[in-house]
């Protein structure tokens, strides 16, 4: 079983680096949970989105899933910036 085309346990791995990584650029200040949580999830939910516009353009593996899991973190950590205000 694998998530987008990597293992489970490199999709945490993966997902909390990409979770970091916009944890440093959006300047949020979150653990090392949810920086796992955000990378994770926004890998998801970006790749659900790009699938439901017919848009595949990351394509499958660890590099992909980092480049996901980076801009569907940034996008939830703005959202949640509008939700909190």
């Amino acid at each position: 079983m694998s998530v987008n085309g990597v293992g489970w346990i490199a999709a945490i791995i993966i997902g909390g680096l990409a979770g970091w990584l916009a944890e440093m650029v959006m300047k949020s200040n979150t653990g090392i949970f949810m920086n796992i949580v955000l990378g994770i999830v926004g890998a998801v939910v970006l790749n659900a989105i790009l699938q439901a516009l017919n848009l595949g353009v990351f394509g499958v593996g660890w590099v992909a899933y980092l480049i996901t899991g980076f801009i569907g973190a940034c996008l939830l950590i703005w959202a949640g910036r509008l939700v909190r205000r």
